[in-house]
């Protein structure tokens, strides 16, 4: 596909701002009606999808260019989705796949940013799109005697991510991980030096290549691990196993779970049971790539019929976030006794970015901590004692935020909460 196949989508687009808000039933309120962080922030049209179809169509014709302006625009997005699912409320079109396309022709063309430049370099180089060193990426399970998967057959792979392996504030929930999954007998084993980045940042920044190169490396040690089930705990990994590579035509041929899927999973089979009490009010942030960009990929081949309404032949179905990954985290977390989870306004498909996609807490970490805290005033008007996620680069967004404007509310991964009550 190129920025030239999906023109109709852009010419489409009636600019009727719905990609903007949350769809108008949902509203209860003034406060927290928008569902994109960056016509939010920036409050001018060229920074909604909308805007940005209207400047694709622009780039096509040669009425625009790659001005710094242009690009400025373009890679301030963090990529979430959330105006792909507020338009298709109501529309049959896509709205997400032109925001990828240009970002594919910006780098085709040699127009990128710099700064993600060096994220992809370093991913080139080390396999890595978080700072660290390959030897040392499965330093975090030292003494917790786990079977080393690039070795060795297992059940179940457990991939851990680039951030939780190498930020060490985050390698209790891998560590936690592991303990529930031995608690659990479940055959499971890492890859611990041998693991690499599955490739979704590249695909959200725009470098498709690099994408498509990860994604042949992690197929490879699918394979050579035997596991018939690949679990992880990072929503960026779980989207690009789960959607972005049989997208791209690289399926893989193993079951691919998120943890918190397992987890229910291990649940339901008595495997794991939470007794101890936990005591806390808790309010759940749905991560965007687990929850409206988790949902299975729906392939299609066609052709649209011309007209005033949009039909294809065969019928076409399409992707609108309702069957994310939604359920089983909160089957979780009221699983546990004593816990108590209380709902923010905008959750599930509708979900408020955690502000770390698209490459923007590295090209642009002051609207990335904004787009953060405006989650944490949203979480904290519930009453919750503490915001829990699934997902590593929220849980390190929240955090920062968090901790940045001397606020007390607590972060956890579901799988720390579970790790203490089972």
């Amino acid at each position: 596909m190129a920025l030239e196949d999906v023109r109709k989508e852009m010419e489409t687009c009636r600019r009727c701002s719905a990609c903007k808000f949350i769809p108008l039933e949902m509203v209860n309120g003034y406060e927290n009606t928008y569902v994109c962080p960056s016509i939010a922030r920036y409050d001018f049209h060229t920074y909604s999808a909308g805007g940005r179809m209207v400047t694709g169509v622009a780039l096509l014709e040669d009425r625009v260019g790659y001005s710094d302006k242009f690009i400025e625009v373009v890679y301030n997005c963090q990529m979430c989705g959330a105006c792909d699912v507020a338009c298709k409320y109501a529309m049959d079109m896509e709205v997400l796949e032109p925001l990828y396309e240009i970002r594919f022709r910006c780098v085709e063309e040699g127009h990128t940013n710099p700064v993600l430049d060096k994220v992809i370099n370093m991913l080139r180089k080390q396999k890595t799109m978080v700072a660290g060193i390959q030897s040392k990426r499965g330093d975090w399970a030292k003494g917790l005697d786990v079977k080393d998967a690039s070795k060795e057959q297992v059940k179940v792979l457990y991939h851990v991510g680039c951030l939780t392996s190498y930020d060490k504030d985050l390698w209790k929930v891998a560590q936690a991980t592991v303990s529930l999954l031995k608690k659990a007998g479940v055959d499971a084993g890492i890859a611990g030096a041998n693991e690499v980045c599955c490739g979704g940042r590249a695909y959200q920044m725009g470098y498709k290549e690099d994408f498509m190169n990860q994604a042949k490396k992690n197929l490879e040690m699918f394979k050579k691990s035997g596991a018939e089930i690949v679990v992880t705990s990072c929503a960026d990994g779980y989207q690009a196993f789960k959607v972005l590579y049989e997208k791209c035509g690289m399926k893989p041929d193993v079951e691919v779970l998120h943890i918190t899927e397992y987890l229910d999973r291990l649940i339901k089979e008595g495997k794991l049971e939470p007794k101890k009490k936990v005591d806390l009010t808790v309010t759940y942030h749905d991560p965007c790539r687990l929850g409206r960009l988790g949902e299975p990929y729906i392939p299609w081949e066609g052709r649209e019929i011309p007209g005033h309404v949009r039909l294809f032949d065969p019928p076409r179905e399409f992707m609108r976030g309702t069957y994310g990954v939604y359920e089983p985290p909160r089957k979780v977390l009221k699983s546990i006794p004593g816990l108590q989870l209380v709902e923010m306004g905008r959750i599930k498909e509708y979900t408020w970015c955690c502000g770390s996609g698209g490459g923007v807490e590295t090209s642009n970490p002051d609207y990335a901590a904004w787009t953060a805290n405006e989650r944490i005033v949203e979480a904290d008007s519930t009453g919750a004692d503490a915001l829990v996620s699934a997902c590593p680069w929220c849980e390190k967004a929240f955090s920062d935020s968090i901790n940045s404007q001397g606020g007390s509310m607590k972060v956890y991964d579901i799988v720390e909460l579970l790790d203490k009550a089972v």
